[in-house]
């Protein structure tokens, strides 16, 4: 799984440098954070949507693919922040064996 996600970073990286008019991603880019952010929001939406669907279905087709959208998406945010997928995949392995309750309570500002 980390493959996929690094040749996507490469591949977003390199986007980074093209001209607008040669990718999608790059166009996004160029448009800057506000409008990748409004692309993650509006991929949320669109798999949330998927979800309720698939729970009445069970066809999870557009699930899978909405899911994929919004991480694609996430990415792109990531990398225009200067953030790499392994600093994602580095937190989630920091919170196995950890309770959800204990990881939430530690990000509690204490009162």
């Amino acid at each position: 799984m980390s493959d996929t996600l690094t040749r996507l970073a490469e591949v977003l990286e390199a986007r980074k440098h093209a001209a607008p008019d040669s990718s999608y991603v790059s166009s996004l880019y160029h448009k800057g954070l506000n409008k990748i952010l409004e692309k993650v929001g509006e991929e949320s939406v669109e798999t949330i949507l998927a979800a309720k669907d698939a729970a009445i279905s069970h066809d999870c087709s557009d699930v899978i693919y909405e899911t994929a959208d919004l991480w694609f998406h996430s990415l792109i945010m990531l990398s225009a922040l200067g953030q790499h997928p392994q600093a994602v995949l580095d937190e989630l392995e920091r919170r196995f064996g950890l309770s959800g309750h204990v990881e939430k309570a530690a990000r509690q500002p204490s009162a």
